[in-house]
């Protein structure tokens, strides 16, 4: 087991990791919004009192915040970091010009999604030149072996079989099995199987097992119990070199919100999830593997990143769209006192979430056990 780099090795990781996809995440809002003629009062990675910072020749300042958990762009008529609108009746008629919420909902709504599609453009962006130097990853679902006793062996699963579904999903590759199975621990699941040119199913459940990476972290996962020969790497065309990367990229935002959603129907226990501090425990650690690999994690993270915030939790980026849903539906838009109480909640609920991804942080590097020692 490898040992955890050093706390200043962790918090500079997690801010070569984060700092960049905040940026690109903000700066997807700030051009579309600029292509829609809206002006930017600010431009903020990270949250507080201002670092360091300048003003463009447009008026816009570009700062840093001490408090490197986010950011945000702040628009003309904007009254907070959150987009809440000032009084269209109480700018000037330049400023409204400018304003974001004098523009039509169908605009406001690209400018606040090309936010998490930007994190998304960057990971696609990432797995393309991975593969584009490396190939393809590729690793049949052709069973190679059977663990004993395991789900695979109840149902008499043998070597030189092929997996090709499980339950209504196309398995195309093992790394399709394997990642259904992994987050479907304890479930029933129902296999395709062919073998010898015949195709037929077979129904078991999954076992669940408790894994441990190299740095010691736990994680419960879901097992069939086959393993299959070694993974490959094969060229890929020019032409499908995007096509690849979206096909990785929709895969990773299907089992982030999988997880997302097991985690909130109990299925799986909260203590999964993480914050801050796991991300730049994971970011450290990766990083001291290399530089390759830490790039991958920034894919990840990138990805995670869009998927977050494109939740529907007013403060959010999925929020706002929600609302413009609404008002598009409504053909205007709910009224001052309405929209203040759903970001109340939504900041509540941010509050409420950060919390608790803290406190299993802070269990998940043993804080509780040490004051427990002190303690006791």
């Amino acid at each position: 087991m490898l040992e955890t780099p050093p706390l200043w090795f962790l918090a500079l990781a997690f801010l070569g990791a984060i700092g960049p996809l905040v940026f690109i995440h903000e700066f997807g809002h700030y051009i579309v919004g600029r292509w829609f003629g809206i002006g930017a009062e600010t431009f903020s990675i990270g949250f507080g009192r201002e670092v360091v910072g300048w003003t463009d020749k447009r008026g816009t300042r570009w700062k840093v915040g001490w408090l490197p958990l986010g950011g945000y762009v702040r628009f003309t008529g904007d009254m907070n970091p959150a987009s809440m609108g000032q009084n269209l009746d109480q700018l000037s008629p330049e400023l409204r010009a400018r304003s974001f919420h004098a523009k039509p909902v169908w605009q406001r709504a690209m400018v606040v999604f090309a936010g998490p599609a930007a994190n998304f453009l960057l990971a696609i962006l990432i797995f393309a030149a991975f593969i584009a130097a490396n190939g393809a990853p590729r690793m049949p679902a052709i069973v190679a072996s059977v663990l004993p006793g395991s789900p695979a062996a109840t149902i008499g699963l043998q070597r030189g079989d092929k997996i090709v579904g499980i339950d209504s999903k196309e398995v195309r590759r093992f790394d399709d099995l394997a990642d259904y199975s992994r987050l479907r621990p304890n479930e029933d699941v129902l296999l395709t199987i062919q073998r010898q040119g015949r195709t037929f199913t077979a129904a078991t459940r999954l076992a669940e097992v408790t894994e441990a990476d190299r740095f010691g972290q736990t994680y419960r996962v879901g097992r069939l119990g086959v393993a299959t020969g070694e993974r490959v790497f094969e060229p890929v065309p020019a032409l499908q070199l995007v096509p690849e990367a979206v096909g990785i990229t929709v895969s990773t935002i299907e089992n982030t919100a999988l997880g997302l959603w097991q985690i909130i129907t109990g299925r799986r226990p909260l203590q999964e999830l993480g914050g801050p501090i796991k991300m730049a425990q994971v970011a450290g650690q990766v990083a001291s593997i290399g530089w390759f690999e830490f790039v991958q994690l920034i894919a990840f993270f990138s990805i995670n990143l869009g998927f977050i915030n494109l939740l529907p939790v007013p403060m959010l980026d999925g929020g706002h769209l929600a609302l413009y849903a609404v008002e598009a539906t409504r053909r205007r838009p709910l009224g001052a006192q309405a929209q203040e109480w759903l970001f109340r909640g939504g900041f509540a609920a941010l509050m409420t979430l950060m919390l608790v991804a803290t406190l299993n942080d802070l269990a998940s590097v043993g804080l509780w056990q040490t004051l427990g020692r002190l303690l006791g």
